[in-house]
């Protein structure tokens, strides 16, 4: 029955240009319209819903995001700079644009909200939920990860009968084993800062995508993956400008 919903979300799916940005857009087909993704670069992304312009960890470095849609909605994984720009934030935002962060993320832009793995709260009829996002294995020097566990979340965005896992900077950590029917899911592939392809592979096995997007890969070949999941047909690995 999965299967056959997932056939049903999908079909007429494309690689397109956005308008205007020559950024590259896949459209996926939901139970409640389109839904436009648009690949700004390595963890900066769009998404248009209904009516509703959303960005996940828009960074000033990649767009000019005074020349871009408005955002309705800003979601900021982490206050690492290639995540979270508050300039970029200014840019994009208006009167009513709600904006969620993580409680690492300082300064605080105005009106931000702090949400902490485990929240969930709606806004414009996306159900927004702060997943954990972390590293287990990979260490900075003196011993600390990258990303401690607590200061970083993933988000799961729930659309109509469709829900997208967008993780943020982790690794394949246990908590993936409880995130239930994600139908796209974007997973982080750099060293040493997130998953080695092998790693990537791992998680996408855990989640069972039926679509998953490798971002924030820089210099790792994303041909790794594809190469690791070929025994794994209902998982399509797309690759996107997400370096």
């Amino acid at each position: 029955m999965r299967k056959s919903i997932f056939s049903t979300l999908f079909l007429g799916a494309a690689l397109t240009m956005a308008a205007g940005s020559g950024f590259e857009s896949d459209v996926l087909h939901t139970a409640g319209g389109e839904l436009r993704i648009t690949f700004i670069g390595h963890a900066s992304m769009q998404f248009q819903f209904g009516g509703t312009v959303i960005y996940v960890d828009p960074d000033g470095r990649l767009a000019d995001f005074s020349k871009l849609l408005q955002a309705d909605l800003i979601l900021v994984s982490h206050q690492h700079g290639d995540h979270f720009d508050p300039k970029a934030i200014a840019m994009l935002r208006h009167a009513a644009t709600e904006i969620y962060v993580s409680a690492s993320c300082r300064p605080l832009p105005p009106g931000a909200r702090v949400l902490k793995n485990g929240d969930r709260c709606e806004s414009s009829g996306v159900v927004i939920e702060a997943v954990p996002a972390y590293n287990l294995v990979n260490l900075r020097p003196d011993g600390r990860p990258f990303h401690p566990r607590g200061e970083g979340n993933g988000y799961v965005l729930g659309f109509p009968g469709l829900r997208v896992y967008i993780a943020g900077d982790t690794e394949n950590i246990p908590e993936m084993k409880e995130m239930k029917d994600i139908a796209v899911a974007f997973l982080p592939m750099n060293l040493p800062y997130t998953m080695t392809p092998e790693m990537t592979a791992q998680a996408a096995r855990t989640l069972r995508p039926r679509i998953l997007y490798p971002y924030h890969f820089s210099d790792t070949d994303p041909q790794r993956l594809i190469d690791l999941l070929r025994d794994e047909p209902a998982i399509e690995v797309r690759v996107r400008k997400m370096n």
